[in-house]
């Protein structure tokens, strides 16, 4: 389940034993990076894997040169915990990065409210009223509960010299101690640990999303095998089924193991896995898939692929390796950090040592300077115009219905040049509707419907619903029906004022022998079509026809237009079910890029094409089905009313509203809070400049530079803040952009 990350270099070439660690506090890409640093250096570590879903490092080491208890050692001079590998273990959930994260918004809220009535406001308070004693106490505790997981990393980048996101918070909340800004430091300490506990948050449910897509498969199986007396049944978990063995499903079980029909027949629900809603009948040479679950006929399938193959597991495979190929991005100011902060402090030792040495000021004069310069530098506004801004854009999506999983899916929204669609619940309302009646040799609608509502009644089908559904809606008793019997896999049969009818699908009406010319034309093209056809016969003739589909959903063309009009011109149309259906929606909606009867797997592999062909490309599902490509794509987006559990937890931003045309809406929201760090950043760093360059010239004030740090804080928090304001253009302008691209 993990991937290898070859450590290259001389002395790695050479075999050697591995080791497999749990390491608690392994949740992104942060702690992936510093690891890796940390165990490169590391004499005798050849190869290195992490798998950030399981919290898993896996490290392939020459024994000759280091051991277990180095390696464990490395990784507790980061700040983080390895302890052996145990497969029957699950991590426990560490607690206590939530209750110091707790600790320290009640200790800055409790100072804060002791310095404003010690200030006499909150006014006096943000014009730089000094904290009392008391204050600055509680401020410092506040500092300690969110730095105390930052210190340690903050340290092992110093030690490495390789400036990371943690020394350069590390050196804000510092500078805002020695500043005497204390309600500055304990505010940054605690948003930075707040960034942190949100993203190991996500990354917790997505372990539990995983874990729930191993249920899926039963553990057990009916195992078959022959005895003179017949074949015998012997209950056995499935990891000791080997291929080839024949089992039973029996009614209403799931399928334990991919595999191929014997013998029997039935209709199996495949929605686990395909996320269609209708199911599929099967019988003798069809395949059929671990996790489906079987309708009212008994299979004897033959095993094709062991149960670490199966299907369920094939699927948790591509997630967990999803997530670790995304893990290597790296974050904006974490890469601009490695050059401020190092050119900070080269300026600073500049600023009191040669001024000296040539006799331009004194020794006093200069280390006054530099002080200056260090104040100045600060990052604190720099480190919270991002923040800021990224929470203000989660608190709009929060008001809209749109729960999005971290900071960095609030800016990808806003790159993105391709969407790519899931078709069944997505596009479409993911259930049967009878869209027509056609009734043959002189009966009526209503006839139909009453003898087949009569007969269906008391099944609980998709495509019964839809029949009994329509029937209520148009006012239409079902007819009484008796010695109703279900016809294994291809429909069922019922007694109608004394007359035997037959409601199923175009094997039954082949088996019966009654398909005329007409009949077998007209259902040729409703199949080629993409419709799902029920036919109602008796003994004499077939009386007439349901036509069921899934019908598009009534946002769905609006969101593809408002993703027109908002310059997305690539959207694309996956889905597992057949090419007529898919091509019928597809016309409906004016999509030219369609690919049918994907499996999970194609779903990831088509998403990384568009990945190579289009740079940043979004997913939009809601089924299990989904889940690998939403964790690909470069953000994924569920539709939290209708989704699986997995693909909420496996997607980046979840609709809870189960509206699309929010889908369009989030990328103008990314493109807005884009644009509102980038205006932050720029005036964070003129401002700074402009006063370096003032230190620098000996013209510098601390007072000054108090002054500036503070300002330009609340400057760049006051412009975060416009992101919060419930502006309605924001939906609206999609909304007239799409109708006016719709028009004539």
């Amino acid at each position: 389940m993990s991937r290898s990350f070859p450590t290259p270099g001389p002395a790695r070439d050479a075999p050697g034993e591995q080791v497999r660690f749990r390491v608690h506090g392994l949740d992104c890409a942060d702690e992936v990076a510093l690891l890796r640093r940390a165990l490169d250096d590391l004499p005798g570590v050849q190869e290195l894997a992490f798998d950030v879903l399981r919290q898993r490092l896996d490290v392939r080491y020459d024994p000759g040169r280091t051991d277990p208890r180095a390696l464990a050692e490395v990784v507790a001079d980061t700040g983080l915990r390895a302890e052996a590998w145990s497969e029957a273990r699950e991590a426990p959930p560490d607690r206590r990065p939530a209750l110091l994260l707790a600790a320290s918004a009640a200790a800055l809220l409790s100072g804060g409210l002791v310095h404003v009535l010690s200030g006499g406001g909150a006014a006096e308070v943000l014009a730089g009223y000094e904290a009392p004693p008391a204050s600055r106490a509680i401020y410092l505790l506040a500092v300690l509960c969110s730095g105390l997981p930052l210190l340690p990393r903050a340290a092992a980048a110093a030690r490495k010299a390789r400036p990371d996101m943690n020394l350069l918070m590390a050196v804000a909340i510092g500078g805002a101690l020695v500043l005497g800004d204390w309600l500055e430091a304990g505010t940054v300490a605690f948003l930075f640990a707040l960034s942190l506990r949100l993203e190991s948050w996500s990354v917790g449910r997505a372990r539990r999303a995983v874990a729930a897509l191993v249920e899926l498969a039963p553990r057990e199986a009916l195992l078959l095998q022959d005895d003179p007396a017949g074949a015998r049944e012997r209950c056995v978990p499935v990891g000791e089924v080997p291929v080839g063995a024949r089992v039973l499903v029996r009614p209403g079980e799931r399928v334990p193991l991919d595999g191929s029909v014997v013998a029997g027949r039935s209709a199996l629900d495949e929605s686990p896995l395909t996320g269609e809603p209708l199911p599929r009948e099967k019988g003798p040479g069809d395949e059929v898939w671990a996790g489906t679950i079987n309708g009212p006929g008994a299979l004897e399938v033959r095993v094709l692929r062991a149960a670490p193959d199966a299907a369920a597991a094939r699927i948790v495979r591509l997630v967990d390796e999803v997530h670790v190929r995304r893990s290597a991005s790296e974050r904006l100011v974490e890469r601009f950090a490695r050059v401020y902060t190092p050119l900070v402090l080269l300026l600073a030792a500049g600023a009191a040592l040669l001024p000296p040495l040539l006799s331009a000021r004194t020794w006093e004069e200069a280390g006054y300077d530099a002080l200056v310069l260090l104040v100045i530098a600060c990052p604190c506004a720099l480190m919270l115009s991002t923040p800021v801004s990224v929470l203000c854009a989660l608190a709009q999506a929060a008001r809209r219905g749109l729960l999005i999983k971290g900071g960095e899916f609030v800016e990808v929204p806003a790159r993105v040049s391709c969407v790519a669609f899931d078709k069944t619940g997505t596009l479409t309302l993911g259930r049967p509707v009878l869209q027509q009646v056609r009734p043959f040799d002189h009966h009526t609608e209503a006839e139909l419907l009453a003898v087949a509502a009569g007969i269906e009644s008391r099944s609980g089908h998709p495509l019964a619903d839809a029949i009994t559904g329509r029937a209520r809606a148009l006012s239409v008793p079902p007819a009484p029906a008796a010695d109703v019997r279900a016809l294994a896999g291809r429909g069922v049969s019922g007694s109608v004022n004394g007359r035997t009818y037959w409601l199923g699908s175009h094997r039954l009406l082949e088996e019966r022998g009654q398909e005329t010319p007409e009949v077998h034309a007209t259902l040729v093209e409703l199949e080629r079509q993409g419709h799902t056809v029920v036919i109602l016969g008796h003994d004499r003739h077939v009386c007439g026809l349901f036509v069921l589909g899934d019908e598009p959903r009534a946002d769905a063309a609006e969101a593809v237009a408002g993703l027109r009009a908002a310059g997305i011109e690539h959207i694309v149309l996956l889905t597992g079910d057949n090419e007529g259906a898919a091509r019928r929606l597809a016309g409906s909606l004016g999509l030219s890029d369609v690919r049918w009867g994907l499996l999970p797997e194609d779903k990831l592999a088509a998403v990384e094409e568009l990945l190579a062909r289009h740079g940043q490309v979004a997913m939009v599902g809601d089924g299990v089905n989904d889940a690998p490509a939403l964790a690909r794509a470069s953000v994924g987006i569920a539709l939290g009313g209708a989704a699986s559990g997995v693909a909420l937890e496996t997607a980046d931003v979840v609709v809870m509203p189960d509206d699309l045309t929010r889908v369009p809406w989030l990328v103008h929201l990314g493109r807005r809070t884009l644009s509102v760090i980038r205006i932050n950043i720029v005036i964070a760093l003129t401002v700074k400049a402009a006063f370096v360059v003032a230190a620098l010239a000996g013209h510098g004030s601390l007072w000054a530079a108090i002054a500036a740090d503070m300002g330009t804080s609340l400057l760049v928090v006051a412009h975060a803040m416009r992101l919060v304001g419930d502006r309605p253009g924001a939906l609206a302008v999609l909304g007239q952009g799409a109708r006016r691209s719709r028009a004539p």
